[in-house]
């Protein structure tokens, strides 16, 4: 088995946020924020890499500091139809065959944790891979905001095929609980398949895009790594990130 030879990576990115209105746009340290996890996805070393933009204003932020952007239609519901047009843009003749989804609010995000998502792929009956994090804080095990990915992962291994996402407390008895990660790898035609589906019913009930996937048959794999990556969603999670990439 072998990883999908020609893959590609892809940013969304949208101004609309109510907790830090024109998020992608936040200054750290002289550039916006969406050049901030360009660059982190850059050193990951994957493949090219693009930024699905819903505004100008962003993809101007991201060109200007030498990086691809293209502009895709503001109305999309989710981050993975916005990369899915974005293929189609950028990449008409299908030469990409794999398709990683790095969220557009993590600017610390390390290297080696993009690349932990694009591993399960060398599996070829994986469909869709995406990460998790062993859940140490007691708190969070029952924190609804806290995606709990059910996953059988053996004791010594570091990857497992996911069976369900949950923000309830799963599953019962001894063992490690999983902090679900939202980055994801799809095989290109994963992806398609995956926006032409109608919302699943537990998708709806959830509110967890991941599990029309599920719903449909598709195959998810999770990959563990050691930390959360930070996710800035208030201007309190902005100046931990301006502390963290400090020059």
């Amino acid at each position: 088995m072998s990883l999908p030879k020609n893959p590609i990576v892809i940013i969304p990115a949208r101004l609309a946020s109510t907790r830090l209105p024109d998020k992608p746009l936040a200054d750290i340290h002289g550039d916006s924020m969406i050049v901030h996890v360009w660059r982190r996805a850059m050193e990951a070393d994957i493949g090219p890499v693009i930024v699905a933009a819903a505004e100008t204003a962003i993809v101007e932020s991201v060109l200007a500091a030498g990086g691809k952007a293209v502009l895709t239609d503001p109305a999309h519901p989710s981050g993975s139809d916005r990369i899915h047009e974005a293929l189609q843009i950028a990449d008409p003749d299908g030469r990409y065959d794999a398709v990683v989804n790095i969220q557009g609010d993590l600017p610390t995000i390390a290297a080696e944790v993009i690349r932990a998502v694009f591993a399960p792929l060398q599996n070829s009956s994986v469909d869709i891979a995406t990460l998790g994090v062993k859940i140490t804080v007691g708190t969070e095990k029952t924190n609804p905001n806290v995606v709990k990915a059910i996953a059988a992962i053996a004791p010594d291994a570091t990857t497992g095929r996911a069976l369900y996402f949950t923000r309830a407390t799963a599953p019962w008895g001894d063992g490690p609980l999983y902090h679900h990660i939202g980055l994801y790898a799809y095989r290109r035609t994963a992806l398609g398949r995956f926006v032409a589906l109608p919302a699943g019913i537990l998708e709806q009930r959830e509110r967890l895009e991941q599990l029309r996937a599920l719903e449909a048959g598709m195959r998810i794999d999770l990959a563990l790594v050691d930390t959360v990556p930070l996710g800035v969603d208030t201007p309190a999670d902005l100046d931990r990130a301006r502390q963290v990439l400090a020059p």
